[in-house]
């Protein structure tokens, strides 16, 4: 039997998800130093950047292939060469008049975001973007999540950039089209997997016996974590983020707050980054519910947090590698202070019960399910009653990237919606900054620089009585 090159099931699963209301792809906006990319006469470097793009794709080879899917959708689709690949489709110049605003590149990266990826493609865009104000340059990315996690992302980004001002123009070896599979070769193949998938399933169970001590204890682990998902209250409260459909048409908007400050918040009160962030994140929520007339005493929201499972054996493998845990953010707490707590004891709690693994159990039993089945179950998540909002925290290099000798200034992640979550909330930290892409529903959030102003001004209160507290100890 010929070994494919098949999508997990949870990387499936966001092909399910993907409607024209609701694209599946992961991406950021960048901002570079612009001089670089233009040559003596002003114009922009395209050739030569689609030269250096194309030069690295052996590096990533999922970016030359399209997606195949198996004949009566008897299993998960396949990855195989795409013989129409073309770098000029994938990596495209647009402009802003000059000189073009930040505000008016959010607006248009917000467009671009908002329309579908060919599937009969390989899922990826490099949008750059000139006719910024100072002569600067933008990047906007698209990547399917069929295609990449958050981690797997930035190890992309970094394989596309240069730690260094001089380009690095490598030698790829030479390309090989492999032609696809016959349709009743993959069905036949993809009918063979399934029927010996739970054979495998079978060896594992009679290993395990082997060790029964061991076996109970995973299973015990495995058992508990997964409770833990569904506590005391799994159902997330009905607040304006989740009450209407999510439609075609989104805003982005996107907030710088200093990695210092961040450590000072940790240092004063203890916790994890991660902590902070969310409560950072928790306070500024609070004061968009207020700002709309919502009742926040004692509402407490729930934010679904990716947990990355991929190890470092893994770097550079394209694909998902997630788990999760559904995090409270307690709103309903006025001071900031008491709100980390909150937090601090809740994350220790789900790690203690391992909620992550709980989740990724869940998940991995996606494999063995019919795709059918897989769809109409990913399908099902658009009306989960869970969680308000996604926030996904996604380390990065504290190092300056570059790309065509242009100094990467900023980069703001997307993450995607679903039909009931209004907003995605994306972090990525770069160069001592933590950059949060603020992605909504267009319709649903007319107020999103009422978010944004709100995010800096939870953050800014953080630091404050941060610095109070070692101010105090000081003395």
């Amino acid at each position: 039997m010929t070994a494919h090159d098949r999508l997990s099931s949870l990387d499936a699963s966001f092909l399910h998800l993907e409607s024209i209301e609701t694209p599946m792809h992961v991406g950021a906006v960048s901002i570079f130093e612009g001089e670089t990319f233009l040559d003596e006469t002003g114009r922009f470097r395209l050739a030569e950047v689609r030269r250096l793009v194309a030069s690295r794709l052996h590096l990533i080879p999922r970016f030359r292939r399209r997606l195949m899917g198996v004949p009566l959708n008897q299993g998960r689709p396949i990855w195989v060469d795409d013989p129409r690949f073309d770098i000029a489709y994938h990596v495209r110049l647009t402009a802003l008049p000059a000189p073009g605003t930040r505000e008016q590149l959010m607006t248009l990266t917000a467009r671009v975001q908002s329309q579908l990826l060919d599937r009969s493609r390989p899922l990826w865009e490099l949008w750059f973007v000139e006719g910024l104000e100072g002569g600067r340059v933008g990047l906007i990315q698209k990547t399917h999540h069929a295609l990449v996690d958050g981690v797997s992302g930035v190890d992309v980004a970094t394989v596309l950039l240069d730690f260094q001002p001089e380009p690095t123009y490598l030698e790829p070896p030479r390309w090989i089209l492999e032609p696809p599979p016959a349709e009743w070769r993959l069905l036949a193949d993809s009918l063979w997997e399934r029927a010996t998938e739970p054979a495998e399933i079978v060896r594992t169970v009679r290993a395990a016996a082997r060790g029964p001590q061991r076996a109970l204890d995973e299973t015990t682990r495995v058992a508990r974590s997964v409770r833990s998902i569904f506590d005391e209250e799994p159902l997330a409260p009905r607040t304006s983020l989740n009450t209407t459909p999510v439609g075609r048409n989104r805003r982005f908007d996107g907030v710088k707050v200093s990695f210092e400050d961040v450590r000072t918040v940790r240092a004063a009160f203890g916790g994890t980054i991660n902590d902070v962030v969310l409560t950072g994140v928790a306070g500024g929520l609070r004061r968009l519910l207020e700002s709309r007339g919502e009742a926040v005493t004692g509402t407490t929201l729930k934010a679904f947090c990716p947990v990355s499972v991929r190890d470092d054996a893994e770097r550079m493998q394209l694909g998902n590698r997630v788990s999760g845990m559904f995090v409270p953010l307690p709103v309903g707490l006025p001071d900031p202070v008491d709100r980390l707590e909150a937090v601090r004891a809740a994350t220790h709690d789900l790690k203690e019960r391992e909620q992550a693994v709980g989740a990724s159990f869940l998940l991995d039993l996606t494999h063995y399910a019919a795709p059918t089945l897989l769809g109409l179950a990913a399908r099902l998540t658009h009306r989960q009653p869970f969680c308000n909002l996604v926030v996904t925290n996604v380390p990065g290099p504290q190092v300056p990237l570059y790309c065509m000798g242009g100094r990467m200034l900023e980069a703001f992640p997307v993450v995607p919606l679903t039909r009931n979550l209004s907003i995605g909330i994306a972090i990525l930290s770069y160069c001592g900054q933590l950059h949060i892409g603020l992605y909504v529903d267009r319709d649903a959030f007319g107020d999103l620089s009422t978010l944004s102003a709100a995010l800096e001004d939870s953050f800014a209160e953080l630091r404050k009585r941060a610095e109070e507290r070692l101010g105090d100890d000081a003395r």
